[in-house]
């Protein structure tokens, strides 16, 4: 499982690190902030330890990753009513049927980054 965490770590970082602005001498990055759908398989202390490993040596060495997780919302395909998935029944309360389609829940999304100053 951890080698999962492992690539996403990857991914973000080097997103990360893409999207400092060139004119910046030295970059150290103080934070790097997340969103995390509840669905996108993801373990948060795996992915927080896979981080650390990969930003040895970056301008994200010692950047805090701080994640906030996504509930899964769905929308009724036939009736249009949309709700928060608390289980793992995706039938519509409304209408009672289950032809849904996934609003939110399987995101990984970096929302925002901070330099150090």
């Amino acid at each position: 499982m951890i080698m999962h965490e492992m690539g996403i770590a990857q991914q973000l970082v080097n997103i990360a690190i893409d999207s400092i602005p060139d004119d910046i001498e030295n970059p150290k990055v103080d934070k790097v902030s997340l969103k995390i759908g509840r669905l996108a398989s993801v373990v948060e202390h795996s992915l927080t330890f896979c981080f650390e490993i990969i930003t040895k040596d970056t301008p994200l060495e010692n950047a805090r990753l701080v994640i906030e997780s996504i509930c899964v919302t769905v929308r009724c395909i036939d009736c249009k009513n949309e709700w928060e998935v608390e289980g793992p029944v995706f039938k519509c309360p409304f209408c009672e049927d289950g032809h849904v389609e996934m609003l939110t829940g399987r995101e990984i999304e970096i929302t925002s980054l901070e330099l150090a100053e």
